[in-house]
């Protein structure tokens, strides 16, 4: 098969496409001829050994995939040949032709929701729902802000803010990222590359700061959002694009706010009931037409390469997908 191939560790231009030998599932799994794969954030720190899972060289980038069973292990039970499914690998195979998955990664797609749609469910809007109700406990009526919302996490958070009920602001860093928000449902945005985030953020909520901040991006802007954060707020941590950042603490006390980890991956192997309850809930509301997830490009293996450089380069707006 035809898969791409990380041979050392370094910038997305250095990946190669070649012919390796298809994967064969062993027991507990099953093959899926890929589909549908997305570009996401993890695939970009891997690249360069900066991601918390290493990965053994040489590895086929991308961490989920959509496709078709074309195959089963021993002791597959619940997954069929032929039957359309997602699922999450870990953290790598995605970007090539075939890939295995383990069967209690696998989830059955529902009729009408497409390959490229529903790649990137169980990470972007995954984290999100998860880290909105779970973590945040987000209530009708609650404000949302949500940094680096033109991403496609970011922009899951606009998404699912809105069909739990919340006023949603969006901070981006340019008008196109903000236009696609407000097409997503945003109320509010900001422009942080021109406008001050805390006193903006601020004049939206009448001076009473944001109840609930969901933060990809980390840097300088992590302070200044917290810096508008209400009483009793809760800021979401979930990334890092632009930095780790250095909180003084003291601002926790001053509003009596909470500082929240949202490790979804994490929670997945933690929590498998869980975890399962996200996935039927996110695949139903794509089903039903609650939630339509914005995809912005598809690349084919040859340009998994450009793809990864333009999320590297935050050129991207809204989820891009590869298609073998």
């Amino acid at each position: 098969m035809r898969a791409v191939l990380c041979k050392q560790f370094g910038p997305p231009e250095d990946l190669v496409i070649d012919e390796v030998a298809d994967p064969t599932p062993g027991p507990g799994e099953v093959l899926i001829e890929v589909k549908a794969a997305p570009v996401t954030f993890p695939d970009t720190l891997m690249l360069e050994d900066k991601y918390q899972f290493k990965a053994d060289l040489p590895y086929i980038p991308g961490g989920e995939v959509a496709g078709t069973v074309t195959a089963i292990g021993a002791d597959v039970t619940g997954i069929e040949v032929g039957e359309r499914v997602v699922s999450g690998l870990g953290a790598v195979g995605g970007y090539a032709e075939f890939a295995v998955a383990k069967e209690n990664a696998v989830r059955k797609l529902p009729d009408g929701v497409g390959f490229a749609e529903s790649t990137g469910l169980l990470y972007a809007h995954g984290t999100t729902y998860y880290g909105l109700k779970e973590r945040a406990d987000l209530q009708p009526g609650e404000s949302l802000l949500v940094l680096g919302a033109g991403g496609h996490v970011g922009l899951s958070a606009v998404e699912i803010g809105k069909l739990m009920g919340a006023r949603v602001i969006a901070a981006a860093s340019s008008e196109e990222k903000l236009d696609l928000c407000r097409e997503r449902g945003a109320d509010e945005t900001i422009n942080y590359s021109e406008e001050n985030l805390k006193d903006r953020a601020k004049e939206l909520t009448n001076g009473e700061g944001v109840n609930v901040i969901y933060d990809v991006v980390g840097g300088d802007y992590a302070e200044q959002a917290l810096r508008a954060i209400a009483w009793e707020g809760r800021f979401l941590v979930i990334g890092f694009t632009a930095g780790i950042p250095a909180i003084p603490l003291n601002l926790t006390l001053l509003k009596s706010c909470q500082i929240v980890g949202v490790f979804y991956g994490a929670m997945t192997s933690r929590d498998p009931k869980l975890a399962n309850e996200i996935a039927e809930d996110l695949l139903g509301w794509v089903a039903n037409g609650d939630l339509k997830p914005h995809i912005s490009a598809t690349y084919g293996l040859d340009g998994a390469a450009g793809a990864l450089r333009n999320l590297m380069d935050r050129k991207s707006v809204g989820k891009i997908v590869i298609e073998p």
